[in-house]
Parts: C-alpha cells; sequence; structure tokens
C-alpha cells in the first residue's frame, strides 16, 4: 500500500523515530475537548526528526490523505478528519501539539490515538503491527 507521493517519505520518518524511541520522552494531557501533547528528545536530530513527523502528519488529518489503513483507529480517525482542530508548536526540544473537537466522539479518537502513539514509543515495531480498537461512540 503505497499512498500517495509523500507516503514513503512519512513511512522512512516512522522507522528513523522507531530506531531512537529510547531518546524520546512524551506528555500527553487529555484534555475535555481533545489532547496536548509534548515530545521531545535531547538528541537535536530526533529533535528534527520529531518536528518533521509531527508537521507531515497534520497536514496529512488536514489534507485527508489517509495513512496505516489497515488499522481500524486510523481509519476511524481519518474518517473523522474534517472534525479535528490541530495546531502545533516547536519546542527547544521536540513539539507541542494541540488536538481538539467539539464532536466528543472524535475527542474520543484522538485521545485513543495519543495512547497508541505512546504505546508506539514504549513497546516499539510489534505495537506498530497491532490493529487498535475504536473507541464506543
Amino acid at each position: 500500500m503505497m499512498g500517495d507521493a509523500a507516503h514513503s517519505a512519512d513511512m522512512q520518518l516512522f522507522h528513523q523515530l522507531f530506531e531512537h524511541r529510547t531518546e524520546i520522552n512524551r506528555q500527553v494531557v487529555a484534555r475535555e475537548d481533545g489532547i496536548e501533547t509534548v515530545t521531545e528528545s535531547k538528541n537535536p536530530e530526533v529533535t528534527r526528526l520529531l518536528q518533521t513527523h509531527v508537521a507531515s502528519m497534520l497536514a496529512r488529518v488536514k489534507e485527508g490523505r489517509s495513512i496505516h489503513q489497515r488499522d481500524p483507529l486510523f481509519v476511524e480517525l481519518f474518517r473523522n478528519a474534517d472534525r479535528i482542530e490541530a495546531r502545533h508548536e516547536p519546542t527547544a526540544g521536540g513539539v507541542r501539539v494541540i488536538e481538539t473537537s467539539k464532536d466528543a466522539y472524535v475527542v474520543k479518537l484522538l485521545q485513543a490515538h495519543a495512547e497508541v502513539v505512546s504505546a508506539f514509543l514504549a513497546n516499539g515495531m510489534s505495537e506498530m503491527m497491532k490493529n487498535h480498537p475504536v473507541p464506543p461512540r
């Protein structure tokens, strides 16, 4: 499944981040309207990778260019992309992301996605190979 023209570059970023996952620290705060995350590294190269990855993934959501389509959670997240408001800003070691929605179901999707991304960092590639459940409406 190749996807759009940027798919290969995005997948390469995923793999580079997995290689450095033990150098990444992530904080997730669930908000009533979504999530706020800060993901950072002390390694300047990993910081650059994080910033590039987040910008690319948020562009995908905004443009409806789905990725990781064999995973039900990602399918549903992209299906509801038009109800997600997202912003990000670089930090000294990475990036802060705030994703919100006025739709309570989409808030659940955002929070579930944030948990899965944290699990990717904790468990590595084996987590990426799993399918993740969609939260109930």
